[in-house]
């Protein structure tokens, strides 16, 4: 009998935490001062984007949730939005799979996710290493998940 997958489990559940705050956010926007950074790897398959962005950001993307945003919608795997670049209303979509960091500053939340290459070399490296809570966002791409502890007063 195979092991308990702890890391794949804990990051279902961190993306699980944030597909119910957009779904918040989508119902009745963002409460008091909460407003998020959220990076994102732009080469996704599923990450929908328009071309300029994808040339100007080709490996990721932090994109800022806060005064203006539009067409918020939510799906079991991602989000739609609208976000201003410039000027220039852009649409996107973002899958929850693809984020590998979420920040709301306002309360000094994060949670930073490894992002796995689907390459079949994952299984070994997901059975040795559980998400760890860290300090997001991060230089590097890879990291886990959260340590409270450092966005408490």
């Amino acid at each position: 009998m195979p092991g308990i997958d702890y890391g794949n489990l804990m990051h279902d559940a961190m993306r699980g935490l944030i597909r119910k705050v957009m779904e918040g956010v989508a119902a009745d926007g963002l409460p008091g001062e909460h407003h998020f950074f959220i990076t994102v790897d732009t080469g996704h398959p599923e990450m929908q984007m328009a071309d300029w962005l994808r040339e100007r950001y080709p490996e990721e993307i932090t994109l800022v949730i806060q005064n203006w945003f539009d067409n918020l919608s939510v799906d079991e795997d991602g989000f739609a939005i609208t976000l201003n670049f410039g000027n220039a209303p852009e649409p996107l979509y973002i899958p929850f799979d693809a984020i590998s960091t979420f920040v709301d500053p306002s309360v000094e939340f994060g949670l930073r996710f490894e992002l796995h290459q689907e390459d079949g070399d994952d299984e070994d490296e997901d059975e040795d290493e559980a998400p760890m809570l860290e300090d997001a966002p991060g230089e590097e791409k890879g990291g886990e998940v959260v340590s409270l502890d450092r966005f408490r007063k």
